[in-house]
């Protein structure tokens, strides 16, 4: 075997000292420790974008006007409050109980247009954290004082919807919304606006 074809380890090159003795060279005596792994980078933060929390229940309080108007020449704008409460199944569809009552007074005479019923509600997640919502209520309804034209009783609808919005306390909420009232008194079909705004608590 040739000379030239044996591996010379570099470990066994002798280095010459100051005393003129030779020591074999350490390999590793020139290895830098910059070039070690760092640590591992920390993940990004997560963020999660558009939740809401999704009570199961509603109660509301607020403010009423109906406009009600029938044959027999009775037109009458009536001012009030209305009361619901809602149990949702999931986030999208519930069941609701409502009742209002609204009063003026033509002619010195006290008047009331009242309301109570159920039905279904259902509801959609908008931007912001506003919650639209429509619903369907039948119920009985009741008109004083009593007419010439037939019974104060009557069979009744509404049909309508809104909006609900957050405020800074999380459970408590504004809400504005607008219905259309079906009844029929006095053998006539009577359709006639109800507009309202209150307050709801969430739980």
């Amino acid at each position: 075997m040739s000379p030239s074809s044996i591996a010379i380890s570099p470990s066994l090159v002798p280095v010459a000292t100051s005393s003129g003795d030779s020591v074999a060279a350490d390999p590793f005596s020139n290895v830098s420790l910059s070039h070690a792994p760092s640590s591992a980078a920390e993940p990004d933060p997560q963020y999660v974008q558009g939740v809401f929390v999704n009570y199961y229940w509603q109660a509301y309080f607020g403010y009423t006007y109906t406009h009600f108007s029938a044959k027999g020449g009775i037109s009458r704008n009536q001012n009030g409050f209305n009361l619901s409460i809602v149990r949702y199944f999931n986030t999208w569809i519930g069941i609701e109980g409502e009742m209002f009552a609204t009063h003026d007074s033509p002619n010195n005479l006290g008047s009331w247009f009242l309301f109570g019923g159920g039905g279904p509600r259902f509801r959609w997640q908008a931007r912001r954290g506003i919650e639209l919502f429509a619903h369907g209520l039948v119920g009985y309804s009741h008109l004083t004082p009593q007419t010439a034209f037939g019974k104060q009783e009557a069979f009744g609808y509404e049909l309508g919807g809104g909006a609900d919005f957050p405020t800074p306390w999380r459970r408590l909420g504004l809400r504005a919304g607008a219905d259309m009232i079906g009844t029929r008194y006095f053998g006539d079909n009577q359709f006639n606006p109800k507009v309202y705004g209150g307050i709801f608590f969430k739980f």
